[in-house]
This record gives structure tokens, C-alpha cells and sequence, in this order.
């Protein structure tokens, strides 16, 4: 019998991908999601995860669900019988945090929160989560590395991600028969080489890709750069991006190190390679053969000149490192954007 994991938020842009990955290594994926990043199709299941199901030919168990709905929470934790938790369901926007702290601490916290007291009434003691490389703030060194003082987040989501961190570091040190792993994503970009399956943001995209490969399509006049006046080669900000099928793999890696009775360990996933905005543009125009336009404006409150991992951690202990460069992940988010031109609504 496949053995059963609960994904929560599994029908967004890194859930969709992870479940995937999930049914080729043979999981049993059982995934909620309350389609606040997700588009519906035709039907109760999400557009993303019933072409998951075609690219697979594997069945997705799939329920609309809201994280912060205790009662259903623990109406499925009594139905399934769950080896482990990949938990991604948050709200995930930095500006719109800033304008809306309440809803993020609510719907992160409060979620999470309820999450690990269901998980452990019904002995669910494996978790996966979601956290991001906002959680160490203005870099003090680079690359970063998972010892990098964290905290000094500069918006109410990344401080509700390294809240949740420390609410699971916690737990863990409290009941020694919990074991978390804390994956801190860095830049996720691409998407799956069939080009079925992606990232639809819902109206204008918060990260630079998507929004590139719109203009590149021409979805958008042109692209804005926010600070050409960094303390980086070519004067804009610098990311470390990653394919989100290399993330995806992290996440079946993970679960793999939870079997060893791992306690609470936390990994950077990202490449090591440090990219500048124009840098991807030029990037994105080479697997495109499309002209993109932008303009620099002002810089955006609160971005940090550069950012990227020192991933070596995962390499040691998850055996996971990441195959996908920078060509590979602009030909397959192009690839993407041809195939879906407005995401994955038109064919829907």
C-alpha cells in the first residue's frame, strides 16, 4: 500500500509540482487546498492537479479544504491514515503583507498552529514545511548559510515564516518523537518540461519571472526594474532562482530524511548561483527569441541588493542538489507561457 501524505496548498504553483513528484516515487498524495492560488476547472478538482493526474495517469485525492477549518482538518486526519505532512497552504504575497499583516498572521499562524495540535491528536508526527529565505532579512554575509542569524525579516510574511519556524524547532525540542524538516526556498522559477503545468499567477505577478514571461508574450507592455543603483555587477538586484522541479525533488528528499527519526532539521534549497535581474531578462529573451522592454523605476521598499544560498547542506545530508540551470528554466517557464498564454484558465 503507497503510503499516504497530506499536502496542504498542493494545488498551487510548488504543491502541483511536489505532488506530482510524489506519484512518480510512488506516494499516495492526498492534497487540500482552498483555491486561493489555484484555478478551478471544470469540476471539484483544480486545473493544476487534473493535468498532474493526465501527465501521471495516476489518480490525485484531492478535497476543497480551508487550513483554518479545524472541524474538516480533523474530519480527514480521522479518514486517512497519513505517514507525513508537506504543508505549503499560506498566503505568500511580501507587499500585500505589508498591507494586510493580520490576514497573513491569521491565515500562517493560526493555520500552522491548528495544523500541528490535529497532526498531533491523531500521532502525525512527520513534517515537511514550506519556509523561505525571506526568514534571514538583510543578508550580514553571503552566500547564506542555514546558520545565517534569522529574524530580521523585513515584512509581516517573512516574519510569519520564521515564526512558524520556530514554532516547529519548538515542538521538536519539546516531544522528541516529532520530526520536521524546514525547507528555505530561494527564487522558484520554471516549470514542468511538458509545459502542462506551472505558474498562473492571479492578476500582476509579485516575482520577476512570470512577469517577464508575460511581457515576453506580450500579456504586458514592458517589464519595471525596481533600482539599477545596487551594489551588484550590473547594478540590479541579484536572486538565487531555482527549478521548481529541483525544489519539488527537495520535498521527496525530505521526506526520505524524516524516516530517519531526524528531529528538526532545516535546509537551504537553491542553486548557489546568484542572477541579476537583467540577467534573467537577457536569459528569458534567449529561450524566447522575443524582445522584452523594460524601464527602471524606483527601488521597492525593503528588497535586498543580493541574495543566494550556500546549499551545500542539502547536497551532505539529503542528497539533493539542484540539476536545472538557467536555460533549462527559462526555455521551460517559455514553454509554459506559449502553451498556457493565459494560464491555466483558457483551456480550462
Amino acid at each position: 500500500m503507497a503510503e499516504k501524505v497530506l499536502v496542504t496548498g498542493g494545488a498551487g504553483y510548488i504543491g502541483s509540482h511536489t505532488v506530482l513528484e510524489l506519484l512518480e516515487a510512488g506516494y499516495s498524495p492526498v492534497v487540500i487546498d482552498n483555491f486561493h492560488n489555484a484555478f478551478r476547472g471544470g469540476g471539484s478538482m483544480p486545473e493544476s492537479l487534473r493535468r498532474v493526474q493526465e501527465l501521471t495517469g495516476r489518480a490525485v485525492e484531492f478535497e476543497e479544504m480551508d487550513i483554518l477549518d479545524q472541524a474538516a482538518l480533523q474530519r480527514l486526519f480521522k479518514k486517512h491514515s497519513f505517514v507525513a505532512v508537506i504543508h505549503f497552504a499560506g498566503l505568500k504575497a511580501v507587499g500585500e503583507s505589508v498591507q494586510k499583516p493580520l490576514d497573513y498572521y491569521r491565515v500562517n499562524l493560526t493555520g500552522t498552529i491548528q495544523l500541528l495540535e490535529i497532526m498531533r491528536a491523531h500521532g502525525v508526527k512527520n513534517l515537511v514545511f514550506s519556509s523561505s529565505a525571506t526568514v534571514y532579512g538583510n543578508p550580514q554575509y553571503l552566500p547564506l548559510d542555514e546558520a545565517h542569524p534569522t529574524g530580521g525579516c523585513t515584512n509581516p510574511y517573512g516574519k510569519s515564516k520564521f515564526f512558524i519556524e520556530e514554532m516547529i524547532r519548538d515542538l521538536c525540542q519539546a516531544d522528541k518523537t516529532w520530526n520536521a524538516v524546514l525547507l528555505r526556498y530561494f527564487n522558484p522559477t520554471g516549470a514542468h518540461a511538458s509545459g502542462c503545468i506551472g505558474e498562473d499567477p492571479q492578476g500582476i505577478p509579485n516575482n520577476l519571472m512570470p512577469y517577464v514571461s508575460q511581457v515576453a508574450i506580450g500579456r504586458r507592455e514592458a517589464l519595471n526594474v525596481f533600482g539599477n543603483d545596487y551594489d551588484t555587477e550590473d547594478g540590479t538586484g541579484v536572486r538565487d532562482y531555482i527549478h521548481v522541479v529541483d525544489l519539488a525533488k527537495g520535498h521527496i528528499a525530505a521526506l526520505r530524511k524524516l524516516k530517519e527519526q531526524c528531529g528538526c532539521r532545516i535546509y537551504n534549497l537553491g542553486t548557489g548561483t546568484g542572477y541579476s535581474v537583467l540577467q534573467m531578462v537577457q536569459a528569458m529573451e534567449k529561450a524566447s527569441g522575443k524582445k522584452i522592454p523594460y524601464k527602471v523605476v524606483a527601488r521597492r521598499e525593503g528588497d535586498v541588493a543580493a541574495c543566494y544560498a550556500n546549499p551545500s547542506l542539502a547536497h551532505e545530508e539529503l542528497g539533493w542538489t539542484a540539476a536545472l540551470g538557467l536555460d533549462r528554466m527559462c526555455e521551460d517557464l517559455w514553454r509554459w507561457q506559449k502553451q498556457n498564454p493565459s494560464g491555466f484558465g483558457a483551456q480550462a
